[in-house]
């Protein structure tokens, strides 16, 4: 039931005002609106609002639900979002995690599966931006996650209010809001949300790190504390961005999906800037989510000022004639993908017929006039081509065939992004 129908007066009550501005702010960028409800407080009292703020703007938001399929009561709390959403005349969809069992890292595997899907799912219907419910308590549990990796300033300056990933934005409006305000603002109004058990399961980081977060709070480390520290370091961090977008500018060019540099140029930048833009050179390239360690980064850097090649998180540094050209490592490319599909993460092919896969040697072989490009013969062999089984159709980036392949988003447009 939308909330103006609960309490008369909603837009004036003083506990809700805020809340209910940060929901308006959202639809003042046109289009639709994606809103991501696990049926936990934070991402109901989120629906709630955007419902309502979304009364007078016309039929706009598109809820959604992903089941990681690693718990049984996953598919009841999405039915339980799919019945709100009917009650509040929202259309909602359910995304669903396929996979196998899962090694490594599981809540970052499952992070990194939610945003493809609900990457894809905006996409498929047009939805511009998507509403994530992330809060200050948020805020303040990855900042002591943060600490407990030892991370730099990147590491603890906090999740982005907004972030774009393959042309979808990501906004976050509740950060500034606690989770215990968005808890009275659902008891206030009588709306129901499930609780997550995994929320008090210490196997994970975050379920540490907020009941550390709770042992503070007698030395006044408070989560508003906490998350104004969280918002200095972003200021920090901002001066620091600007700085490598200014020296990408100066000395990093991109071309066919690669990048190159003079060594000597990006050796001088010095004062961190050349590790820094190393750090970000990578996570670009390879898709990172966190930056390398540094004694790896470390590592590439003595390699790069003793003029030896090295490969690092997927990629490769090659000197040639004084650059250095940095390109992916042929073993960690994507696998085959089908015509208008994303290939390597990155790369858009269209125009042609066939199925994408990276040109390689033997495809390189019957490009002609691949020399013609100036480029480096390893930088072309991990550029998208379109083949019919072993028949090769076309190679975008070696000249060859009609196709046109494009990666997005450019370097530049990378480091604006974030």
């Amino acid at each position: 039931m939308p909330l103006g129908n609960q309490q008369d007066g909603l837009q004036k009550a003083e506990p809700d005002a805020a809340l209910l501005a940060r929901a308006r702010a959202v639809l003042a960028v046109p289009g639709r609106v994606g809103l991501a409800v696990s049926g936990g407080g934070d991402s109901m009292a989120m629906l709630h609002l955007m419902a309502h703020a979304a009364q007078d703007v016309g039929d706009r938001l598109h809820a959604v639900t992903v089941d990681h399929r690693l718990r049984p009561e996953a598919a009841a709390e999405a039915a339980f979002v799919a019945s709100v959403c009917a009650g509040l005349g929202i259309p909602h969809s359910v995304l669903v995690w396929e996979h196998d069992a899962v090694t490594g890292n599981l809540m970052e595997a499952a992070r990194t599966a939610r945003y493809r899907l609900l990457t894809s799912w905006a996409k498929a219907h047009d939805i511009g931006q998507v509403v994530l419910a992330h809060t200050a308590d948020d805020q303040a549990e990855t900042f002591l996650m943060g600490l407990s990796r030892a991370a730099g300033l990147d590491g603890l300056s906090g999740m982005r209010p907004q972030f774009q990933q393959e042309g979808v934005t990501f906004r976050r409006p509740l950060l500034k809001a606690g989770r215990a305000e968005l808890r009275e603002f659902l008891v206030r109004h009588g709306l129901g949300w499930v609780d997550d058990p995994t929320n008090d399961d210490d196997r994970y980081t975050r379920t540490r790190a907020r009941r550390a977060l709770k042992a503070l709070q007698p030395l006044g480390i408070t989560v508003e504390r906490l998350a104004a520290v969280v918002r200095n370091l972003a200021l920090a961090q901002g001066v620091v961005n600007d700085t490598i977008r200014e020296a990408a500018r100066d000395v990093v060019t991109e071309v066919a999906g690669a990048l190159t540099f003079e060594v000597r140029a990006f050796l001088d930048l010095g004062g961190e800037v050349d590790r820094l833009l190393l750090v970000e050179i990578l996570r670009w390239m390879a898709g990172l989510r966190h930056a390398p360690r540094a004694d790896q980064i470390h590592t590439l850097l003595l390699a790069l000022r003793h003029g030896k090649d090295a490969t690092l998180a997927g990629c490769r540094f090659r000197h040639k004639d004084g650059r250095v050209w940095v390109s992916r490592e042929a073993r960690a490319l994507g696998g085959q993908v089908p015509p208008g599909a994303l290939w390597d993460g990155r790369w858009e092919v269209s125009g042609g017929m066939g199925d994408v896969r990276a040109l390689g040697a033997e495809g390189l072989r019957q490009c002609p006039d691949w020399r013609s490009t100036g480029l480096p013969r390893q930088v072309l062999e991990v550029t998208p081509a379109l083949w019919l089984g072993d028949t090769l159709i076309a190679a975008p980036c070696a000249g060859f065939g009609p196709a046109t392949a494009t990666c997005a988003p450019s370097f530049h447009a990378f480091l604006l992004s974030h």
